[in-house]
């Protein structure tokens, strides 16, 4: 299993994630990086441990305002080698193609920001195209087709459980659990909640392929050496 810092950007800023309440999202602040920059955060998170992947949520583009292409740039030259996984709110089978041909990235199609399924069944096969699976509560964000028929599926699948990212409540290792069972061999990254060691092995131990992490690497829930042995992908010794 293998862990992928979270990096959420609005107004061109790294931003605090909690709970899904994007309003109030304030600039993060972290020991990591003297400030709330893109670049200095990535720099900053891969100071920790070597990670091979960054996911970056573009909030605004998400809520439909201005893409923060810009900030997304100086990540990927602060942080070269490292695959970046992008979601920007892109619902439109053509604007993903674009963006692909235009991005060497990998685009995450969220659930939330569907009207129908058109989007990622013509982008299945697409090695740099994952699906995000939205949750708020128990409620499924996006089209039902899109969580109950799994052929539609690419590769690789997020399961993210909005409201209890940056929280202190855990990751929602059932549902996790759920969407392995029946993924039919795809990779399946869990989201939302993480706080330590012990949330990682409870993912692990139900077949997460990773787990994408944003506060616990800022407070310290997560250490640099704790982190190490998830960084590659490797078994928990």
């Amino acid at each position: 299993m293998e862990v992928i810092p979270v990096i959420d950007i609005k107004g061109g800023q790294v931003v605090h994630a909690q709970g899904g309440r994007r309003d109030s999202y304030r600039p993060i602040e972290t020991p990591l990086s003297a400030t709330s920059a893109p670049a200095d955060v990535a720099a900053g998170l891969l100071r920790l441990a070597p990670f091979r992947k960054l996911y970056i949520a573009d909030l605004d583009a998400i809520e439909g305002g201005k893409a923060n292409d810009a900030a997304i740039d100086a990540i990927a030259h602060a942080a070269p080698g490292v695959e970046l996984w992008v979601d920007n709110g892109i619902a439109d089978a053509a604007a993903a193609r674009a963006w692909l041909d235009h991005h060497a990235h990998c685009l995450v199609i969220g659930s939330e920001s569907q009207r129908g399924t058109e989007t990622i069944r013509s982008l299945r096969g697409e090695a740099r195209v994952l699906l995000s699976l939205d949750f708020r509560g128990d409620a499924f964000q996006g089209p039902g087709a899109l969580h109950d028929d799994c052929r539609m599926w690419p590769a690789r699948v997020i399961v993210m459980t909005l409201a209890r990212v940056g929280g202190a409540g855990g990751p929602d290792t059932e549902r996790v659990g759920q969407i392995v069972a029946r993924a039919e061999g795809r990779e399946v990254f869990g989201a939302g909640g993480i706080r330590n060691s012990a949330d990682l092995d409870a993912l692990a131990a139900v077949g997460a392929a990773g787990v994408l992490v944003a506060t616990a690497l800022h407070t310290g829930g997560l250490t640099g050496s704790e982190l190490l042995p998830w960084v590659r992908g490797a078994a928990r010794p």
